[in-house]
């Protein structure tokens, strides 16, 4: 990108990791250049991914100058302190707007994946709880972003970095869930139309198409039918 500020930083990244996907958001946002190398999660991984995360083996990794820093939420923090003076920042300056981010932020990461992994992985009983869950979850995010443009109030934040890139998911969540985010949740849903139009995320997510294509793959992968 034009503008694009040199950081010394690499992104270890998969192509359709929406934990990945918030970091290259928010490098995109504060105009802060990155290596992206993609890596290989389904077969042997990396020993460079190995070495910089030796406790999950998993992407994303950010390294700044070689130092690693792991996990999604973790790495968007850092980008904010290490890079202080890069706008726009995406933690508000009022300690408890920060703590109310976090919170939220800290819900989606600990709800949204988990359970739609659970819709397309179990059958029966499993796969009917997890529906109920997703559909809490999504109403409960729903009913927090009000009438907001953004989860923050006016401007793209943390929370909406760290939601935005699951909102590839959720077709093939409602495919194997049997419902519709437009008609549970329209607020929310004219939110991850509102943030796609953004430079930084529409050239970020994966279509939707694309992810279930993936699911698909992972089902077999894991031997699910």
């Amino acid at each position: 990108m034009a503008g694009e500020k040199t950081t010394g930083l690499v992104l270890l990244d998969f192509w359709v990791s929406p934990f990945a996907q918030r970091c290259r958001i928010a490098l995109a946002e504060k105009g802060l250049a990155c290596e992206s190398l993609e890596q290989e999660l389904l077969g042997a991984k990396s020993d460079l991914l190995l070495g910089s995360n030796p406790v999950h083996k998993k992407v994303p990794v950010l390294l700044h100058d070689g130092r690693a820093v792991c996990e999604s939420l973790v790495i968007l923090e850092y980008i904010e302190d290490a890079f202080a003076a890069a706008a726009p920042r995406l933690l508000p300056a009022d300690p408890h707007a920060r703590a109310q981010a976090r919170f939220w932020a800290d819900y989606v990461d600990k709800r949204v994946y988990s359970c739609g992994t659970r819709l397309w992985k179990l059958k029966g009983e499993g796969r009917a709880a997890a529906r109920v869950e997703m559909l809490e979850t999504l109403r409960t995010l729903d009913a927090e972003l009000g009438g907001r443009a953004f989860f923050g109030g006016e401007a793209l934040g943390f929370v909406d970095v760290a939601l935005i890139p699951l909102t590839s998911w959720f077709y093939s969540y409602e495919k194997h869930g049997g419902f519709s985010v437009e008609e549970e949740c329209p607020g929310l849903a004219e939110w991850a139309r509102r943030c796609g139009e953004r430079e930084s995320v529409a050239k970020v997510l994966t279509p939707p198409e694309e992810v279930h294509d993936f699911i698909c793959l992972l089902k077999k992968h894991y031997g699910v039918e």
